[in-house]
This record gives structure tokens, sequence and C-alpha cells, in this order.
């Protein structure tokens, strides 16, 4: 098995969801369908597919960029529309909202309510 950042960071954590193998350790499907539901979105394929590549870049990157972490998901998701795409599945921005729904705290600037990002 591949040692990931998360398998530093939580040695103990022995059940993962194996759809989720670099989710953090107090997160599960259920809390994210929970904060789901708490801002109004219905989960869908395409949401999960972004709660992996969300906590996938985190896992990756000690300390996101939160350039290089928009260019990476722009690039990932390119074949769907890119950030347009994101956008629509999660209103309330793809780093911002993805992070929460991922179980992990956005990088620096990702909410910035004075450029409009919603919370």
């Amino acid at each position: 098995m591949v040692t990931t950042r998360n398998d530093i960071l939580n040695p103990s954590a022995t059940e993962r969801d194996p759809d989720f193998p670099n989710a953090p350790a107090d997160w599960d499907r259920a809390a994210a369908e929970a904060t789901a539901s708490a801002e109004g979105i219905a989960l869908t394929g395409d949401h999960w597919v972004v709660i992996r590549a969300v906590q996938d870049y985190f896992a990756q990157h000690e300390h996101p960029n939160l350039r290089e972490f928009q260019d990476g998901l722009d690039e990932r998701f390119h074949a769907q529309g890119g950030l347009k795409h994101l956008y629509q599945i999660l209103p309330g921005g793809p780093i911002a909202q993805g992070c929460r729904l991922a179980g992990l705290e956005p990088p620096a600037g990702a909410v910035d309510e004075s450029f409009g990002a919603v919370r």
C-alpha cells in the first residue's frame, strides 16, 4: 500500500472508505452528505468525483497553494468544462465548498467574501 500524507498524519486510522483513501480520519460519506444538505446540495456522482479529487490533491500537497489548486482542478475536470463545470455543481466555489464537503480546511484566500465567494 502506498503511504500517503494522511497515513503519516493519522497512523491509527484503520477503517477507511476504499473509494476515498485520502480522506481525513474523521471524515466519512455521511459527514459530506450532512454538509451538502446544510448547503442545499444533493450530492451526485459528479460531486463524489470532486470530493475525491480534493482529498487526493491535499494528500499530495502539504500546503496547497490556492492558485495551483484552482489550476489543478481546472485541468483535472477540463473534459467536463473545467472550473465552469465545477461552479455549476458547487456554487459556493469548487475550492471552498469542495474542501468543506471533503472534510478539509480550504487554503488561505479560498473564502473571501469581499470577492463574492459564498460560504
